[in-house]
């Protein structure tokens, strides 16, 4: 303990404290110092180095006499962040190519509208120009009106074959299709980044579809364009093809079922649509053909109105009503459009098919068989007894008389 002392204060003054004088008063105050302290703490020891090196089946400890921790797998950290990074920059490349499909739908949409509503608009006027001129032979106004009709067929002719080829209601179904398959992109990626880690594979995977996405539905029109016409139907495929490496023959009950659903899937619900799709890509073939022959028919008989008879009156507005009654139904009816959505969905059931061929091995197979029920529009007990259903059709020698999807 430390002690204060303190000396008694000492008043002194020069005279019996005279008011004239100045009084001094001094006081002290003595503290004692403080004794000092001193705290010693025990040195900490060398805490060992730990090197975590990585032999095959073996991990191996290794110490050594450093204060500081090095792990190895800051490497693994940094390649995780790597990819991490790399599965954002194609999930903001996937966002972007969703909104230009939506855009470049849109506007392909208003493109078949402005097409459909100007041709039929000059067919029909051709038509009736035609028709005056021939009511009204011998007057001075009628080359002039078998000149107009003239030049109105050959103008819808043009703009019917540009119609015809480009196909624009076809080129909406394309569009809205894509905006949706790269949503689904987006969203797989989504998951990723949500449940687990992403690895360079995942990047790899989802670059891919991206690519594969982007050759199977092209923005440009010259040089990229699908085939509108091709020579016969094939079912649009949009994924990246790979080859099973799963064995097909386990005996699970799982794996037979999905075996089952597969073969109701190529039995049923693939081989309508692929029948479907055919029998739209002829008949669009055939209004193809017939819009542009028609008003060139109309064409070719406007200047022989009312020369030699009325075969070129009649000639020329029986074709061009007959014209405008078959693009009307041609894009009007956008057949162009049902014949891509067949193409879609007999895509989606050839995707659905290699998909349970891949996975239905898989470990994650409750969850896997969860996905393919939701996708036909099942619950798992309807899959289970459509499986069933395949198994007794086949074993009976009979076709099942139900579709796989409840969708579509």
């Amino acid at each position: 303990m430390s002690s204060l002392q303190s000396s008694p204060l000492i008043f002194s003054s020069n005279s019996s404290y005279p008011s004239s004088k100045r009084s001094y008063i001094n006081a002290a105050i003595q503290v004692p110092k403080l004794p000092k302290f001193r705290f010693t703490f025990p040195k900490p020891s060398p805490v060992p180095k730990t090197t975590l090196t990585t032999k095959p089946n073996k991990l191996a400890v290794e110490e050594t006499d450093t204060n500081d921790v090095v792990l190895t797998k800051n490497d693994k950290h940094n390649e995780t962040v790597l990819s991490t990074a790399k599965l954002y920059a194609v999930l903001e490349a996937v966002a972007d190519r969703v909104e230009m499909h939506e855009n470049m739908g849109e506007q392909r949409d208003n493109w078949n509208a402005l097409f459909l509503n100007s041709i039929n608009m000059i067919t029909l006027t051709a038509s009736t120009i035609a028709g005056v001129a021939a009511a009204a032979p011998g007057t001075s106004a009628v080359l002039a009106l078998k000149l107009s009709s003239t030049l109105l067929f050959s103008a819808a002719t043009g703009m019917l074959v540009v119609m015809n080829k480009l196909q624009p209601s076809q080129l909406v179904e394309e569009q809205r299709n894509a905006s949706r398959l790269f949503r689904q992109i987006q969203t797989e990626i989504q998951t990723v980044l949500s449940l687990r880690s992403p690895t360079e594979n995942d990047v790899k995977e989802a670059m891919q579809k991206v690519l594969t996405l982007d050759r199977a539905y092209p923005l440009p029109l010259i040089g990229a364009m699908l085939e509108k016409f091709p020579e016969r139907f094939e079912p649009a495929v949009w994924w990246p093809r790979k080859r099973s490496e799963n064995s097909n023959n386990s005996s699970n009950s799982d794996h037979i079922m999905m075996k089952e659903i597969v073969e109701v899937v190529k039995r049923k619900d693939l081989e309508d649509y692929e029948r479907l799709g055919s029998l739209a890509l002829k008949i669009n073939k055939a209004l193809a053909f017939a819009g542009p022959l028609l008003t060139g028919v109309a064409a070719v008989s406007a200047p022989f109105i009312g020369d030699g008879g009325s075969w070129g009156a009649v000639t020329a507005v029986t074709a061009g009503a007959l014209a405008g009654a078959v693009n009307s139904f041609q894009h009007g009816g956008q057949v162009g459009m049902v014949f891509e959505m067949y193409r879609n969905c007999a895509g989606f059931f050839k995707l659905l098919e290699e998909t349970i061929e891949e996975e239905r091995e898989s470990v994650d197979s409750e969850v896997f068989e969860m996905k393919v029920a939701l996708q036909l529009g099942r619950s798992l007990s309807e899959l289970e007894e459509l499986a069933a259903k395949s198994a007794a059709s086949r074993a009976n020698g009979t076709a099942i008389d139900e579709f796989a999807s409840k969708l579509f």
